[in-house]
């Protein structure tokens, strides 16, 4: 490749930040100098130079939903960004930039058409955003997780962490996991995740009612987001801010609930595991589709976020306690395995900057 410049930009939330980090490795796995684009107040922060990547920081621009008078200062806002970001392609000699959706892809793509550096969107959720469209339009090469997103593209699939899969190192991750969070052998544990920022509707269900839980013989491993409150402490109920190592944490689940964003169903079920998906009540509806294959291939149920504190626990229950239907859940899951396609998009990104060098 003669050390082709790539730059990455995915910043926000995990659902943006770990499909751009699995490729950005499988890039520089291939011998790329890659940096990646993001704010200060997103998750790329810690998770980006975590993972051993370079990150350069742009100012955000968050655009207001509403009719106010923060709307007046986006354009001001934007300029000063785009500056900085065209600034950092041109600084990386950058042969190709990657996007993968959100408020740190937009003025990758603005920039990189600017300074006439060819650019991939890769959009993952079902319905594609406003960021990537924007891409579209500007001329980029799309690049989806599945078909009729609103995107022009080939279908590529999600890329996903390495570790993750059900064909993964299961003995070691597993056994890692129970020490961590120092769980019982001897009981089957229900994996509670509500994003990288918790859910609290999730939450509340659980801090009422993780009693019936732990009383039919499980255990619980609630991650209840960094800005919430711990459930009340009680035995078997493990409870954290974050998970940072998720590898470990699929590999002790025996049923997993959470919500249904693109990358986490992807992980799911790449690592088998029979899941309960409460889909985020907010945006166009993509959680839900997110989740639709799976749920068809029976590999998990929806519940949804208005009905979590009726439905949830007894749903919980009736599959826990139907060994047939976990053990039906769990093959569903594995045959409809999502696999990775980070190798796939490296390959496409650096054809776009090989033609792009000729």
């Amino acid at each position: 490749m003669d050390h082709l410049n790539v730059v990455v930009a995915g910043g926000g939330t995990a659902g943006h930040i770990e499909p751009a980090l699995a490729v950005a490795l499988e890039l520089r796995k291939r011998g790329a100098n890659v940096i990646a684009l993001g704010t200060p107040r997103g998750l790329e922060k810690d998770l980006v130079p975590a993972r051993g990547v370079e990150l350069r920081m742009i100012t955000p621009v968050p655009i207001p939903r509403k009719l106010t008078g923060d709307l007046f200062k986006v354009p001001l806002k934007l300029s000063k960004t785009l500056r900085e970001t065209r600034q950092i392609l041109k600084n990386h000699n950058t042969d190709v930039l990657i996007g993968f959706g959100g408020y740190v892809a937009a003025p990758g793509y603005l920039a990189a058409k600017s300074l006439q550096i060819p650019f991939v969107m890769h959009e993952a959720n079902a319905r594609a955003g406003m960021a990537n469209k924007l891409g579209a339009r500007l001329g980029g090469l799309g690049l989806n997780a599945v078909a009729n997103s609103g995107m022009p593209g080939e279908i590529v699939g999600i890329p996903i962490r390495s570790g993750l899969t059900a064909h993964a190192d299961i003995t070691a991750a597993r056994e890692r996991g129970m020490q961590l969070w120092n769980l019982d052998h001897t009981r089957k544990t229900i994996l509670i995740i509500g994003g990288s920022q918790g859910a609290q509707s999730l939450n509340n269900a659980i801090n009422l009612q993780a009693d019936r839980l732990i009383d039919a013989g499980y255990q619980v491993l609630i991650a209840y987001g960094p800005k919430n409150q711990p459930p009340t402490p009680r035995e078997h109920l493990h409870a954290v801010p974050y998970i940072d190592d998720m590898a470990a944490a699929y590999q002790v689940a025996d049923l997993i609930v959470c919500r249904s964003g693109a990358m986490t169903v992807a992980e799911v079920t790449a690592a088998g595991i029979p899941a309960l998906y409460v889909p985020l009540p907010h945006g166009n509806g993509e959680q839900g589709l997110n989740a639709a294959a799976v749920v068809e291939a029976g590999a998990a149920r929806i519940v949804s976020d208005a009905e979590v504190l009726n439905d949830l626990i007894p749903q919980v229950l009736e599959i826990m306690q139907d060994t047939q239907e976990l053990a039906k859940m769990r093959e569903a899951a594995r045959a409809s395995s999502v696999g990775n396609a980070a190798e796939r998009i490296a390959d496409i990104v650096i054809s776009v900057a090989k033609k792009h060098r000729k």
